[in-house]
């Protein structure tokens, strides 16, 4: 832990992922049922749609939230008509609205504290029009120096352009950063190759998908449980 706090005091600028990383593990979040389980689907096969084939909602190409829904089901399941869809769109929304809005004090509070010590701060997130459509109402939204939607630029994890976006906001280079995420779309293996130092928010792939830890973790150059675990402790939030 000592060398990762060591990283951070010298690091100018400090990378975010977004969902599963700054957003609340599932157990602290209501209880709304999953959109494959209101269209009766399976996780994987969902899941496999969400983080393997489907760009085109996270470049912003489909931006209307029946169309992404509808194309992610129907490629599972041709049948699924369009009255299941449009019923399991509010609880997607809500689900997505109350992810962005119950952010963890503890992750808030890190961020305020690397602010405090002059770091920059960037967020760069996978996202669809769905996925962001309450991001103005999120506590974190006052939060970075430089914020990447893929669906408002073209541009997706871990594709190194969208990287290099928000490092030109930023105004730093990779090896003066560490790039935090909990590993999905292969953001830390992007990260590392373009030298970032990486870590890995180990919290909720824990929860949800354990299996994954071990592989995940081979391209973070640390692995912690929590964000709030960057903090050093010098930095001791008042």
């Amino acid at each position: 832990m000592q060398m990762l706090h060591q990283a951070v005091d010298s690091a100018r600028g400090v990378v975010f992922d977004l969902f599963h990383t700054l957003t609340a593990r599932e157990a602290d979040r209501a209880k709304n049922l999953f959109t494959y389980e209101l269209l009766g689907l399976t996780r994987e096969a969902w899941e496999a749609q969400l983080f393997e084939t489907s760009r085109y909602r996270l470049t912003g190409e489909v931006r209307d939230p029946f169309q992404i829904v509808a194309r992610m089901a129907r490629a599972i399941n041709p049948q699924i008509e369009d009255a299941v869809i449009h019923a399991a769109l509010p609880s997607r929304l809500e689900r997505f609205a109350e992810a962005l809005t119950n952010i963890p004090p503890p992750n808030l509070d890190l961020l305020a504290a690397l602010r405090r010590h002059n770091r920059r701060l960037g967020l760069i997130s996978n996202a669809d029009v769905i996925d962001m459509h309450n991001w103005k109402n999120s506590p974190l939204a006052g939060c970075f120096d430089s914020v990447v939607f893929s669906c408002e630029v073209g541009l997706v994890k871990p594709e190194p352009e969208i990287f290099w976006h928000c490092l030109n906001e930023l105004g730093l280079k990779p090896n003066e950063c560490l790039y935090v995420g909990d590993g999905g779309s292969h953001e830390l293996t992007a990260a590392r190759s373009l030298c970032f130092t990486t870590v890995m928010v180990a919290g909720i792939v824990r929860e949800r998908w354990p299996e994954q830890i071990e592989s995940l973790a081979e391209d973070a150059d640390f692995v912690i449980e929590e964000p709030i675990e960057l903090l050093p402790p010098k930095w001791a939030v008042p």
